[in-house]
């Protein structure tokens, strides 16, 4: 681990001049955690309920149009990384005290807010993990918490980013690995856990945040006597059937419940050899934030064949349904299903496809799809959906009632490379065919349906199936990008396009917005840059 302050800020990129930069006192009380973000931004999205929502109005439709580029952070001091050639931003960054904090993997950096000059800078050296990626940090009290890629909890002082305490929490010689930001709930460090190359069960740990001790452990497969054991052909299958934990859930502090996404199940794309619906691998799952105890479940795809990780987030608000007030939650699934629940019960009240699909049959009554068996990978290709959505962060915007969400609409051949009666690691594997449209959607959560729909210009139909994080605002405004390198603005009631700009790279980790000084920030990762525009005084 090196540790170096900002006066070698030299190296980087600032497009801001001043003297060596003063390292802030930074202290969060933890009961301002998952508050609504103003002049913070405390969790990975924002506040505990995943909306991505702010209420600052002081950019607006009227005055968007003078938006002004601030500063640029542009990461120069690290180089080419294990499996990732140049460094990409993909973490939602927090702040607190007028810091920003962000992340690539292995590294984590302190700027200060009004000019990104970088006030200390905090560097990891992995013994194993993929660097695909690393989505932030959590914070509580003057401690911020890193996850490193060969899975250790690391404990760092907020103002200088000193090492406090480390504990490592997985063994990354099995191939587990982590990209995810932590989530601090009350007295708990909230930690998941990726990978599904050898097959091995998902988990969920929470830990002390002072001390680092162990407090409670989920498993997203089901252990010895559970009831649960009956949708694995046997206890072998599901203690390695996957389930990965690898992005931040959601919390609600009224019902004490993390809301937690669980990843795709194990072997990867090969399903013949644990025949069942697989619990609780592919699913929202409802925990007891302070034991760990699993309330409630309910699985978005059963059976995975096609590596529909289901990890994106389960959004948390409140409506009237038939004359009452429901507490609800709604996720535009990675297979093409929107679904609204109950967030207290777990039961449905919408699972509907929000993009063209075709491989399911129709609904169990419990309102979890029935995948079509012929739709399964094969040794000869079967044709199913790409990727509907993926890791980044779909909104919320109570002012309108929509849920907004990046799609992608397309077909993929996949193929069945392992065709042995007990698989394992990745037994097949997917290709895109043909066009995929790219399309913003904003989604009725009660009924499913679009309100409307922005489909990008597709001018060179890049491979990729990531789509950019969202934000939106009580002015109306949603903030995304494409996938042509550029950010834009909508109003987020009908979908009109207020603003854009051309960028470096496209939009690669959460936006954000802040006031500061009485200004309006909007700040977001692309590439290998941090960009941060305001309206000029």
């Amino acid at each position: 681990m090196r540790l170096s302050l900002g006066v070698c800020a030299a190296a980087t990129m600032a497009v801001m001049v001043g003297t060596s930069p003063r390292v802030p006192h930074v202290s969060l009380d933890p009961v301002a955690i998952g508050k609504a973000p103003i002049a913070s931004w405390t969790t990975f999205n924002g506040d505990y309920s995943g909306r991505r929502y702010s209420t600052l109005t002081q950019i607006g439709p009227a005055n968007v149009s003078r938006l002004a580029q601030q500063w640029v952070y542009r990461i120069t001091e690290v180089g080419a990384q294990r499996g990732a050639p140049v460094p990409v931003i993909k973490c939602t960054p927090l702040l607190v005290n007028g810091v920003l904090y962000i992340t690539i993997p292995d590294h984590v950096w302190a700027l200060n807010a009004r000019t990104g000059i970088p006030l200390w800078h905090y560097d990891w050296v992995d013994r194993g993990g993929h660097l695909i990626g690393q989505r932030g940090v959590a914070i509580w009290k003057k401690t911020v918490y890193f996850l490193t890629p060969d899975n250790w909890l690391i404990a760092l002082d907020a103002s200088t980013g000193h090492e406090l305490w480390k504990k490592n929490y997985a063994d990354a010689r099995k191939q587990y690995f982590s990209t995810s930001a932590p989530l601090v709930v009350k007295n708990h460090v909230i930690v998941g856990v990726g990978g599904d190359a050898m097959d091995m069960p998902g988990f969920l740990d929470s830990f002390d945040p002072e001390t680092g001790e162990l407090q409670w452990t989920w498993w997203s497969t089901p252990r010895k006597g559970d009831p649960a054991l009956k949708t694995w052909p046997n206890e072998a299958a599901s203690d390695h059937g996957g389930g990965m934990t690898w992005m931040p859930g959601t919390y609600d502090p009224n019902l004490n419940m993390l809301y937690w996404p669980t990843g795709n199940t194990n072997p990867v794309f090969a399903g013949q050899g644990r025949p069942g619906a697989n619990l609780w691998t592919e699913a929202i799952v409802a925990l007891d934030a302070d034991t760990g105890k699993l309330k409630w479940y309910f699985q978005v795809s059963p059976h995975d064949t096609h590596d529909f990780d289901n990890t994106t987030a389960p959004i948390l608000f409140d409506r009237v349904v038939d004359g009452k007030p429901r507490k609800l939650l709604a996720q535009a699934a990675r297979n093409g299903f929107f679904v609204t629940l109950d967030r207290v019960t777990g039961s449905y009240l919408v699972v509907k496809p929000y993009v063209p699909l075709d491989w399911s049959s129709g609904l169990t009554p419990q309102g979890e799809p029935i995948p079509i068996p012929d739709k399964d990978p094969s040794v000869g290709g079967s044709i199913n959906i790409v990727n509907a959505s993926n890791w980044p962060a779909p909104a919320y915007n109570p002012k309108t009632g929509l849920f907004y969400v990046n799609s992608v609409e397309g077909k993929a051949i996949y193929y069945l490379t392992d065709a042995s009666k007990e698989p394992s690691g990745y037994g097949g594997t997917g290709q895109g065919i043909g066009h995929a449209p790219r399309v913003l959607q904003a989604i009725d959560p009660l009924t499913g349906s679009a309100a409307w729909t922005h489909v990008y210009p597709n001018l060179n139909n890049p491979s990729t199936t990531v789509a950019p994080s969202i934000l939106t605002t009580a002015s109306n405004l949603l903030i995304t990008g494409d996938d042509q390198m550029n950010v834009i603005i909508y109003s987020a009631d009908k979908g009109q396009v207020l603003w854009h700009h051309e960028i470096g790279a496209n939009e690669s980790g959460g936006v954000i917005t802040y006031l500061l000084d009485g200004k309006q920030y909007i700040v977001f990762g692309a590439g290998d840059s941090l960009y941060a525009w305001s309206l000029p005084r």
